[in-house]
């Protein structure tokens, strides 16, 4: 998913006013928009069409969006973007542990939420081909750009480690768990020095293209 395709996006709010709001600012930003006011619907309305994203407000009748999150996430990992005038810090920390991406509180610009929605789209996993990589993990081979990648093991599990969960940061000792499995003493230099030599042949396999991101004082990430 990039910023400039369109998503299939749901939006459930019980307001009228709000759910044109954000339906026609989502709109704007050229994504396609179903607009529900009723917690009953929405999760037969996700069944028969998966979204790209959910914008789900918590009070709602029939069902609220707490209750409506913890099915979801029991057959579906599409976002979902909490809306609500709940400001309470139990209301937000419950809301993320149910498998929210993202909470925005009432008031809000409907600015900030298409931008939050696009940072969102820009974490999911792209279609096969689509980011221009392709792990065989049978055969510990890896091509990026229609190039084969000349890994090692460590290598190839990086890759594949930061490309399971694009966007998401991992730090140094995450990492380290990840890529040595007989649990051996490594310091922050060597994960930074397997990164710089896997930059380095992406970069090779696709000039100009670094999706590797350095977070200052935390880790690492995989952006497409």
């Amino acid at each position: 998913m990039t910023e400039d395709k369109s998503a299939r996006i749901l939006v459930v709010e019980d307001e009228p006013k709000l759910a044109a709001l954000l339906r026609d600012y989502l709109c704007a930003a050229g994504h396609e928009v179903l607009c529900l006011g009723d917690g009953l619907a929405v999760l037969p309305a996700v069944r028969a069409a998966m979204p790209d994203l959910i914008l789900l407000d918590l009070m709602l009748p029939g069902r609220d969006g707490l209750e409506i999150c913890r099915e979801l996430r029991t057959f579906s990992d599409v976002p979902v973007m909490m809306i609500t005038a709940r400001v309470e810090e139990i209301d937000r920390l419950l809301g993320l542990d149910l498998g929210a991406d993202d909470y925005i509180c009432k008031p809000f610009s409907p600015r900030e939420v298409v931008a939050r929605a696009r940072a969102i789209l820009r974490r999911r996993p792209r279609p096969e081909g689509e980011a221009g990589l392709q792990l065989d993990e049978q055969a510990w081979k890896a091509r990026f750009n229609q190039v084969e990648l000349d890994l090692t093991p460590v290598e190839f599990r990086l890759l594949k480690t930061l490309n399971e969960h694009p966007g998401r940061v991992f730090s140094r000792d995450q990492l380290i768990d990840r890529l040595y499995s007989d649990h051996r003493v490594v310091t922050d230099r060597t994960v930074d020095s397997h990164v710089k030599n896997l930059r380095r042949k992406l970069e090779q396999a696709a000039p100009g293209q670094d999706p590797i991101q350095s977070i200052y004082g935390v880790g690492y990430k995989l952006q497409w």
